[in-house]
């Protein structure tokens, strides 16, 4: 039985497209509140019509911009860090600019909006979750995915700090690291089998993951179901990481 979010508000970072767009769909048809943010205006009005979700336009990059993003959000029962962006370069083409940029969006802003969340719950008593988006490149090393591996792993590290800081005052905190998901650019990218067969024997299941199979899985640790379960990593990646 799906988990049920009737009166419950749900912060959603990067919710304009892939999972993140997923994970509003799914909380939202559970009766979730869902507060989307995401930098491109067309897939938040979009969402908006289909969700009811109350959406803030917002560049995650700019530190500024993502504080006043959350202030403008409130105070939620949970927040999913979603968004996230990946510049493919090699350890030794690495650049300035392909480093900040994917660490601004994958590691700072979501530092940022977990905390901005855990002030505002606090505030309110406590209680709430946290569900941070990582990646099996946190785990195992891919090429040209330096910055981008070291961004996710940073975030799971961050995750078990705020499980242990953040427990006292009642709120979980989690990530799940999906494989390789099919999203719109990533479906495309993956659809010549001399590039996807050979990463697909190494799942078990045979399959790369749906978007569903991630957003339902962030359903899961958001809600009473996991009352249990804090600074855990939950891969979705049909058991690549077991093998």
């Amino acid at each position: 039985m799906a988990q049920d979010f009737t009166a419950k508000r749900v912060i959603i970072t990067g919710a304009g497209k892939g999972i993140g767009r997923a994970t509003a769909q799914a909380l939202a048809a559970r009766g979730a509140e869902v507060v989307a943010i995401a930098r491109t205006p067309s897939d938040l009005d979009s969402l908006a019509k289909e969700t009811g979700a109350k959406t803030i336009l917002t560049n995650l990059a700019d530190t500024s911009e993502a504080r006043a993003a959350m202030k403008e959000a409130g105070t939620a029962d949970h927040l999913v860090n979603c968004a996230g962006t990946n510049v493919l370069e090699s350890v030794l083409e690495m650049t300035e600019t392909g480093y900040e940029t994917v660490m601004g969006i994958n590691l700072r802003a979501a530092l940022i909006c977990a905390q901005a969340f855990a002030h505002a719950r606090v505030e309110a008593g406590g209680g709430g979750s946290i569900v941070n988006v990582t990646s099996i490149a946190g785990h195992r090393g891919f090429a040209e995915h330096m910055a981008y591996a070291a961004s996710k792993a940073g975030l799971e590290g961050a995750s078990r700090v705020m499980a242990k800081e953040l427990g006292p005052h009642g709120i979980r905190v989690n990530c799940v690291a999906p494989t390789i998901t099919l999203t719109e650019l990533a479906a495309a990218a993956w659809s010549d089998p001399a590039k996807s067969e050979p990463m697909m024997v190494r799942h078990p299941v045979g399959r790369f993951a749906e978007v569903e199979h991630v957003a339902t899985t962030i359903a899961m640790l958001l809600s009473d179901d996991s009352a249990m379960v804090t600074g855990a990593v939950l891969p979705v990646d049909g058991g690549f990481l077991a093998v």
